[in-house]
């Protein structure tokens, strides 16, 4: 009993251990363009992210119940699975942010789950169809939208300047104020997605050892504590910045200027918080990568520096295998031990 009980502390400490390093891994996903802009000093732009990460995570928990109970059988879960998952998520999040890769913290919780259900319950321990229709197929798709998204809306706002004959300095002096709306947005959509991730994750957690129930009709209910602890760790973590993956994001993929900055987050915000919704967990770093990739191709396809673009494509590839990899390794080594 008391073995379980450590278990589990362990298992919740890892969780808010992740979700501090999400938020400070993906809170250049919120602020990146803000502060590359100059709309927002970097203390302003962490400031303002955190607040607004703080009240996204409390709109919903459909994407919670998706992580919690929609991708792997709880019944076949332990909490050392999850524990091996969790683990497996920190050290990928912590090595893509040592080399500044905008990876996805969602696709890396996601493989260590799968990897670590699969070793210990075999392939029928996932929900394949929840699996495709949620993650898999939004996946490729969700870039895809985001770019498609981000290069029609920087054409629209183009095409408004044009007709309206705007001079340069009149569109950053509007648009410097209009971004501070669309980086709100941004924040809001990262808090509603990401942050209910650990809250299934935990959820899951408690039910595995014996600490919950679920409800009169075997509903998955997120309890109102999770919720609140979550919130407050994604802004705690989103505070302490991610200044590497900052940089990739607001300088190294195309010059940004409030115009773009703009374009790209109220894409990605619009994108991210429809999926929240329907209770998909989107890759909120795909999402306003390819956005700010999608406003930097209305000028030319050389303003885009394709090498560095090229690099995060393929942390996007590799992470839900590699995270399925480490999770397995995590599991035997802790069964050998054990």
């Amino acid at each position: 009993m008391e073995l379980s009980i450590l278990v589990l502390a362990a298992v919740i400490i890892t969780a808010l251990a992740f979700e501090f390093i999400n938020g400070f891994h993906d809170c250049a996903n919120a602020i990146a363009t803000v502060v590359s802009t100059k709309v927002l000093s970097p203390k302003q732009a962490v400031m303002f992210g955190a607040s607004l990460e703080f009240i996204g995570a409390l709109t919903g928990t459909h994407v919670a119940k998706t992580i919690g109970a929609g991708i792997v059988n709880g019944e076949m879960v332990t909490l050392t699975v999850i524990f091996c998952a969790l683990l497996s998520a920190v050290i990928w999040n912590l090595f893509t942010w040592w080399l500044g890769l905008p990876s996805s913290s969602s696709h890396a919780l996601i493989g260590g789950l799968l990897g670590a259900a699969i070793i210990k319950a075999g392939p029928g321990a996932v929900h394949f169809d929840t699996l495709i229709e949620k993650v898999i197929i939004p996946m490729f798709t969700s870039p895809v939208l985001g770019f498609i998204t981000g290069f029609l809306l920087m054409l629209l706002l183009a095409w408004i300047i044009i007709i309206c004959k705007f001079t340069p300095e009149g569109v950053n002096k509007k648009f410097r104020k209009f971004q501070l709306i669309s980086s709100g947005l941004m924040a809001l959509s990262h808090g509603s997605n990401d942050a209910q991730k650990t809250m299934g994750i935990i959820t899951l957690a408690l039910l595995s050892g014996g600490v919950l129930s679920k409800g009169a009709n075997g509903d998955f209910e997120i309890p109102v504590y999770v919720i609140i602890v979550c919130a407050l760790t994604m802004a705690a973590g989103t505070m302490n910045g991610g200044w590497k993956i900052i940089k990739t994001m607001g300088h190294k993929i195309i010059k940004l200027k409030p115009i773009h900055g703009f374009a790209a987050e109220t894409s990605a915000a619009g994108l991210i918080l429809l999926a929240s919704h329907f209770g998909i967990p989107l890759s909120t770093t795909h999402v306003i990568s390819t956005s700010i990739m999608g406003v930097g191709s209305t000028f030319h396809a050389h303003a885009v520096k394709w090498r560095i673009v090229g690099n995060i494509v393929t942390a996007w590839i590799v992470t839900i295998p590699a995270c399925m990899a480490i999770s397995s390794a995590i599991y035997y080594v802790i069964q050998k031990i054990f």
